[in-house]
This record gives structure tokens, C-alpha cells and sequence, in this order.
């Protein structure tokens, strides 16, 4: 039994050291599905010049006209939106977000780091949220600000900045942002008219552009960053690697598109009943254009164009409060069913302790006792497996010639003393999803990020490290709580009832440091719930050793 254990346990150990990624982390597979005609997704993969491309519907655009942006005269004014969430710039140079800040959010763990930066492109790469409509009207037109400060009305709490461009085809745009003190959201209106003598054919795109919103490190290209879109199919996730034959086009209906990192997304989300929009990626650089269908505009006609647009954190009850289905980004992917409800159990007790450090033990509790009977099975069966090892023993012995008639015996052994051989491999199997969606949560919630628990230990998301003055090889600090987890794990195998030989002992010995590796680098929030586990798992084994009997107990 104590062999079946150490072979699970070494196969944990290399899924969540070496297989996890691949496993769960990996590409996305997209699945053959029937969609509706409104609703055809094609991808435009990169073909050489003259190729076929027969199996990519052809999508109606305006034709695509060069056009020089227009020099302006003087240089581009800008004006700062300042709420009680963040800090935007807006540009006539393009009519474009040039920064957006947030202020409950730290780049780094420290007072004196500066807010998140959302904005992350160079000049030279472009900025977000750049409009064109088909060649009358070229991307980068310069605007005129119709006001240069902001004012929030006292009764409605928002601000409207509006700003106006034309040019010689007789285009005339006027783009309006609509900002809330007291949310993320902004209602982006942008008004085309055609003030020319003759009719005009355009199609209206508005670009998002974006680059990682923190500083790629060792390990970052296990998080995920890319384009992301929803609709009735579900989420559609796409890594950056999936961009290096091309771009991809989709056609349909959606309730967003986004670009989203670990923790942050800016998405836009389009009014119209049918869209598309296309995504490409050039090393980090992502492009993502949301195009409406063509539109004819009469001389003198006007149409509007209207977009919700979400700069902020991927926070479960914010985005779930915000509405058009923004909650479906945060995903935890095969372990949703487990870690979202651990996500809001988690937030219930931050809640009312106001410390996820306590709310972890707390949950680590809740879920201990849960499969508590079902642990206590398994290890009494452990228990009564070792009771039973001078009986094995003879047995093996008498029928030793017999392999046949020896496994009859053994198995009629255990039916006579109701022990079942696997119950002490169950309670360990029963953790495995449990251990993996608190992972997903630790690794992916913002709730958890720089969040701090006590002394050491202030950013739960991260590796445990005290610094003590040393600078230690690899480490850089010393992992106390890892230790910890280490040696409880350790204290756990002496206590456990075996029915190994020396050998089977000495490896199932070795398994916690082991673990101990494998954890150097999991988020100390991780850590403090395997630790947690442990000591539990140890009280129980505690109280099932005191139970002084002097045969088997029924399984």
C-alpha cells in the first residue's frame, strides 16, 4: 500500500513541478463547432503571395486607401481625467489615451511605488483606442479639445470630454468620453458625418493596442497576456505564440474583447449587433480592431458609433457588478467549479478579518473538516493494514509457490477484517483538484495580489522569503514557512501507520524534501495552506493513534 502511496506522490510531484504548465496552462485547443452564420469565426493565416485561401470567407470592408495623417499646425494638447480609481490623459493626437494610471494598484510591493500604468506602448508604437472610418477618414487624425479642464456634475458624478476632427473629404468626427468618479467604466461615443457634397463609403474601427502591463520576468511566460473576446460560444483565449503565422479574424457578436494579463484588462465593449474584429500580435505588441460593417453616408447624414470601454482590474465582484459578462475573463479553467467558490469564501473572510493570510487558514479549515470522515477512513484503514502485517506475512510465506492461491487469501484477509487496501490513497486523490484551483486562485486573483499576511510574509502571490542581511544563492532570502511545510510534512510521514519494507520506507522519507523543492517558488499563500493541511492531517493522525485497540476496526 505504502508503494502505491510513494508512486502517487512522486507523480503529484512531477505534474506540479513539470507537467502542470503543459497540462493546464497549455494552448488552447479550438474544437470543431457549428456556429451560426452571424457568428463564423476564420482565421487569416499567413500565405505566401499567390497561395489559395478558399477556406477563408471573404469579409466586406471599405477599401483600404492611403491616406497621410493630417500635421497639425501646433502641438497636440492633452487633458487629465482625475477620479477617485485612476488618472487618464487624453490626446488630440489621434483623440487617444495616452496614460491611464490606476491608484489601488501598485507596480511593485512598496508605499512609494508608483500606480499601475494600463498604457504601456511607446509613441512610436501608437497609443489605444485610435478611430478611423474606411480611407475618407485615416487613423491618427489630429482633433481640437473642446474643453481643456474637467468637470464632474455633482448630481450624475461623471465628466464628458468631447473632441472634434475633419478633413478635406468632408468627414467631420466628433468623439465624447463619458467618465464615472466611482467606476472603471467609460461610454465612448464617436459621431461620423459627411459634410461633403457626395455620398461616402467607410467602415469604423476603433484599435487597442497594448503591451505587457508589468515587467516580463523569469516565469512570465507561464502567465497568460493576449487577446481575449466573449460570446454566446463562451471565452475565446489567444496566446501570443498562436499569432506567429498570422493574424486572426472573427466575425459575430460579442459581449467584449480584450486585452488581459494575469491581473489587469482593457476592454472595449461594442454596441452592435454584429462586429468584427482582428487580432494580431508582433512579439508583445498586441493589435486588436473592432470594425462595424460597412456604412454608406449621404451628404449631410451622421451615424453614431457606440463603446463601453473597461480600464481596470480583473476582480470577480467588480467586473460581475459592472455587467456585459466581464466576469467571464477571470478563469480558472478546469478548476472553475472549485476555485470560485474558494475565491468568494476567500473574500467573506477577508471581509470580516481584513487578512487573507487568516481567511487561507480559515477556508484550509473548512475544507479539512469536509474531508475529515472521509481521511479518517482511509487512514484507520491504514491503520488496521498494518495490524494485519504478521498475517501477510505468513501468508506470503505458506503460499509462496502459489501466487494465485497467496492473492486469494490476502484479499479474503482483508474482506474477513473489512480493510480496504486503496483507502489510504483516496483522501490523497480527493486534494489533488482542491490543491490545483487554490493555486489557480493564489496565482491568478488580484484579491491576493501584494496582499500581506503577518511579520515576513507581505505579498501572499509571491515566494516566502525573510531577508536576513545575506544574500543566499538562487534564494535570495530564507523561505522560514517552506521549511515549515517541509518538516510538518516530514512529522506527517513518521506518524503515518506503514506496512513498507526499509527500502519503501526510506522513500517515502524523502518525499517532503521533495515537496520542500517543489514549493520554494509557490506563492507563500500556497505554502501557508499545505502548511496549514499538515498540521491538521497531523492532529488527526494524532488522535487516531491514540485509539488503543488490539484488533482491527472495521473499515
Amino acid at each position: 500500500m505504502d508503494m502505491y502511496r510513494a508512486f502517487l506522490a512522486i507523480i503529484i510531484s512531477f505534474i506540479i513541478l513539470v507537467g502542470y504548465q503543459y497540462l493546464f496552462v497549455g494552448p488552447v485547443q479550438e474544437q470543431p463547432v457549428e456556429k451560426p452564420a452571424d457568428e463564423q469565426i476564420a482565421v487569416d493565416e499567413a500565405t505566401p503571395t499567390g497561395s489559395p485561401q478558399a477556406t477563408v470567407p471573404v469579409i466586406q470592408s471599405a477599401p483600404a486607401i492611403p491616406a497621410a495623417p493630417v500635421v497639425p499646425a501646433r502641438a497636440a494638447e492633452e487633458v487629465t481625467i482625475d477620479t477617485e480609481l485612476y488618472t487618464a490623459v487624453l490626446s488630440e493626437a489621434g483623440g487617444v489615451i495616452k496614460s491611464f494610471v490606476l491608484k489601488n494598484y501598485r507596480e511593485e510591493n512598496n508605499e512609494e511605488a508608483p500606480g499601475v500604468q494600463l498604457v504601456k506602448t511607446e509613441p512610436a508604437q501608437g497609443y489605444p483606442l485610435d478611430f478611423s472610418w474606411g480611407g475618407a477618414f485615416p487613423a491618427k487624425t489630429f482633433y481640437t479639445l473642446e474643453q481643456k479642464n474637467v468637470t464632474f456634475d455633482s448630481q450624475s458624478n461623471s465628466a464628458l470630454v468631447v473632441m472634434k476632427a475633419q478633413n478635406s473629404t468632408g468627414i467631420e468626427v466628433i468623439r465624447s468620453y463619458e467618465f464615472s468618479r466611482d467606476s472603471y467604466l467609460i461610454k465612448h461615443t464617436v459621431t461620423v458625418r459627411n459634410s461633403g457634397a457626395q455620398a461616402l463609403q467607410g467602415t469604423a474601427e476603433l484599435q487597442q493596442l497594448n503591451m505587457p502591463f508589468s515587467k516580463l520576468t523569469k516565469g512570465s511566460q507561464w502567465l497568460f497576456r493576449g487577446p481575449a473576446f466573449y460570446n454566446t460560444n463562451g471565452l475565446e483565449e489567444f496566446k501570443l505564440k498562436e499569432f506567429k503565422e498570422g493574424s486572426k479574424t472573427v466575425q459575430g457578436s460579442f459581449d467584449w474583447v480584450a486585452y488581459e494579463g494575469t491581473y489587469f484588462m482593457t476592454a472595449i465593449v461594442p454596441d452592435a449587433e454584429k462586429n468584427t474584429l482582428t487580432m494580431d500580435a508582433d512579439e508583445e505588441l498586441v493589435t486588436i480592431v473592432v470594425a462595424n460593417e460597412l456604412d454608406t453616408l449621404a451628404p449631410g447624414e451622421a451615424k453614431s458609433y457606440e463603446y463601453g470601454l473597461f480600464y481596470g482590474p480583473k476582480k470577480l465582484t467588480l467586473l460581475k457588478q459592472t455587467g456585459f459578462n466581464l466576469e467571464k475573463i477571470v478563469n480558472f479553467g478546469w478548476f472553475d467549479v472549485i476555485a470560485k467558490p474558494t475565491l468568494y469564501l476567500l473574500n467573506w473572510f477577508h471581509a470580516v478579518f481584513h487578512n487573507y493570510g487568516i481567511a487561507i487558514i480559515l477556508v484550509t479549515v473548512i475544507l479539512k473538516a469536509i474531508f475529515w470522515p472521509i481521511t479518517q477512513k482511509g487512514l484507520k484503514s491504514m491503520k488496521n493494514m498494518q495490524k494485519l502485517q504478521p498475517k501477510m506475512v505468513k501468508l506470503k510465506e505458506k503460499y509462496k509457490d502459489d501466487p494465485t492461491r497467496m492473492n486469494q487469501e490476502v484479499m479474503n484477509l482483508y474482506r474477513t477484517y473489512k480493510v480496504n487496501p486503496l483507502g489510504g490513497c483516496l483522501p490523497m486523490l480527493l486534494q489533488i483538484p482542491v490543491f490545483f484551483a487554490l493555486y489557480k486562485v493564489l496565482l491568478q486573483s488580484i484579491e491576493l495580489r501584494h496582499a500581506p499576511f503577518m511579520l515576513w510574509i507581505t505579498d501572499l502571490s509571491a515566494p516566502d522569503r525573510l531577508f536576513i542581511g545575506i544574500d543566499i544563492p538562487w534564494l535570495g532570502g530564507l523561505p522560514v514557512l517552506t521549511l515549515l511545510m517541509g518538516a510538518s510534512m516530514f512529522l506527517q510521514q513518521k506518524m503515518t501507520p506503514t506496512t513498507a519494507d526499509p527500502t519503501q520506507a526510506k522513500i517515502m522519507m524523502f518525499l517532503p524534501v521533495i515537496f520542500t523543492f517543489m514549493f520554494l517558488n509557490f506563492a507563500s499563500g500556497l505554502v501557508l495552506y499545505w502548511f496549514v493541511n499538515n498540521l491538521l492531517s497531523i492532529l488527526q493522525q494524532y488522535l487516531i493513534n491514540r485509539q488503543k485497540k488490539t484488533q482491527p476496526e472495521a473499515g
